[in-house]
């Protein structure tokens, strides 16, 4: 009953004019992005952060994550017709959606992946609201020994999970954690790292880090492969899918519903592994494994039910614990910071419009976008056309103005055309920026934890062993970190992710 009284004040929140504008604004634009190839979330809401200053905090978050779960959705739709995925996420429906699209069945791809990705969408908002009351009342028993344990978990997940060397996303990771340190110390306020430069005494912006890492920096490298679109002239036919369409996509859409409610919720980005696991998982169990590949509908169905699961159910950590589990979580971090809002259990019950508010705008959101995408995927195709030269200049200006808007600086925009060369860099290496987004945000809180558990112990470091849950923590973040580097798992790892 409680439930349902929450979810009830949630929705008068979330049915204001004001909020279901700017969900609407968010969902629109997070399709826009995700049907572009090369921009992105993470640099989306890395450039409208500045934009939020003068919004109320529930206004801006429910917009942000109206971006976010809108990409995953417009995402499928340049994977399908182009075979260009707009989302790291839908590379899994490339496979068989594109296919589908030569076949003469664009449409009904399009139509499937609407329709699951509104089910899982559904599913995953409801998983939120049961399980954020239980994990924030346990969440209200962290210490700041505990809270330190729980992020290196993250941190060791991270690396776990990160795509390519597991050497390279632990020095990401370490980078990012560095870079947080740059600016006054947390209880001296001596400046640490600015080498003298007055410009770096508050240290670096969150917001000034992901657009110059992913807006940037993903102009540069989009700008070195040029022009390699070509939209298919072929018809999109019909939209929705017949009987039989629908009795095949049903069980792959609810395991891929419950897979990616389970990836999301885990620390280190599990939500970009659910469309990956739910082809596999749906290929091993289907009678002839061979048609996938070919155009078998299954092959859309699930992963694009998992992709957006999984998107939804990653803010279970970041509202419960605190705790940012991907590059995006991270920069919603930045954006509630902006806010003045502390992100973790107090939000709950210091809160409770806000959390609430945010949860129900995300079924809101969800009905909006089904709407959204299906009857105007003929403006999508059209949008896909537009030179991505055009865009970029467009990019470029917005990530300057943005940038100066935070604190009128114009060395920010310096720092962030450094940062910019740096993630491009980067990605010639081999490297992710993701994992240090990550780093960079939990460092400045995993330094403030340290710091008050070992002032609380008087300098004991055994304080992070004698209490339970602290230890149990670690011990799950240096598994995690020697399950990595075992030559048999980190082989079978490397072949997972090329295939």
């Amino acid at each position: 009953m409680e439930l349902v009284q929450n979810l009830g004040l949630g929705l008068g929140i979330a049915l204001s004019p004001t909020n279901i504008a700017l969900c609407f604004a968010g969902c629109m634009l997070g399709t826009l992005i995700g049907v572009l190839p090369g921009i992105g979330p993470i640099a989306t809401i890395a450039i409208l952060l500045p934009l939020t200053f003068g919004l109320d905090p529930t206004a801006a978050l429910i917009m942000l994550a109206g971006i976010y779960y809108g990409a995953q959705y417009g995402g499928s739709t340049a994977s399908i017709l182009l075979n260009i995925p707009g989302e790291s996420s839908a590379v899994v429906t490339a496979i068989d959606g594109h296919e589908m699209a030569r076949q003469g069945r664009a449409g009904i791809a399009l139509g499937i992946s609407a329709i699951g990705s509104f089910i899982a969408g559904t599913v995953a908002t409801l998983v939120i609201a049961a399980l954020a009351a239980p994990l924030a009342g346990i969440a209200l028993i962290f210490g700041p020994a505990e809270y330190f344990a729980l992020m290196l978990m993250g941190l060791a997940f991270a690396v776990l999970l990160a795509r390519g060397s597991v050497l390279k996303a632990i020095i990401m990771i370490l980078v990012g954690v560095l870079l947080s340190t740059v600016g006054p110390d947390l209880t001296t306020g001596q400046l640490r790292l600015t080498f003298g430069a007055t410009w770096l005494a508050d240290g670096i912006e969150i917001a000034l880090l992901g657009m110059g890492l992913f807006g940037i920096a993903e102009v540069f490298r989009s700008l070195e492969h040029g022009e390699a679109r070509k939209v298919r002239d072929t018809q999109i036919g019909r939209l929705l899918p017949g009987r039989d369409e629908l009795r095949a996509s049903a069980k792959p859409i609810a395991r891929g519903t419950l897979l990616g409610s389970i990836l999301g919720i885990l620390p280190g980005n599990g939500a970009v592994l659910a469309p990956y696991a739910s082809y596999t998982l749906e290929k091993k169990l289907a009678r002839e494994p061979r048609r996938f590949g070919r155009g078998a509908i299954e092959g859309v169905a699930g992963p694009e039910s998992a992709n957006n699961a999984g998107a939804q159910t990653s803010f279970i950590p970041l509202l419960t614990l605190g705790i940012p589990p991907n590059a995006v979580m991270a920069l919603m971090v930045g954006a509630m910071t902006i806010h003045g809002i502390v992100p973790g259990p107090q939000i709950m019950t210091k809160m409770p419009d806000l959390f609430w508010g945010l949860i129900a705008s995300m079924w809101i959101g969800n009905l909006m976008l089904l709407v959204i995408n299906l009857p105007m995927v003929g403006l999508w195709v059209k949008l896909l056309k537009v030179p991505y030269r055009l865009m970029f200049v467009g990019i470029v200006i917005f990530c300057c103005i943005g940038v100066y808007s935070i604190n009128s600086e114009p060395a920010d925009i310096l720092i962030m055309g450094a940062l910019a060369v740096f993630g491009y860099g980067l990605t010639k290496f081999g490297f992710e920026p993701a994992p240090l987004t990550l780093g960079f945000v939990l460092g400045r809180m995993m330094e403030e934890n340290l710091r008050q558990a070992l002032m609380i112990s008087r300098g004991n470091l055994m304080t992070f062993v004698e209490r339970p849950i602290a230890a149990i923590l670690i011990v799950i973040a240096l598994a995690m970190l020697t399950v990595a580097v075992l030559p048999a798992i980190r082989k079978g790892r490397d072949e997972v992710f090329s295939e």
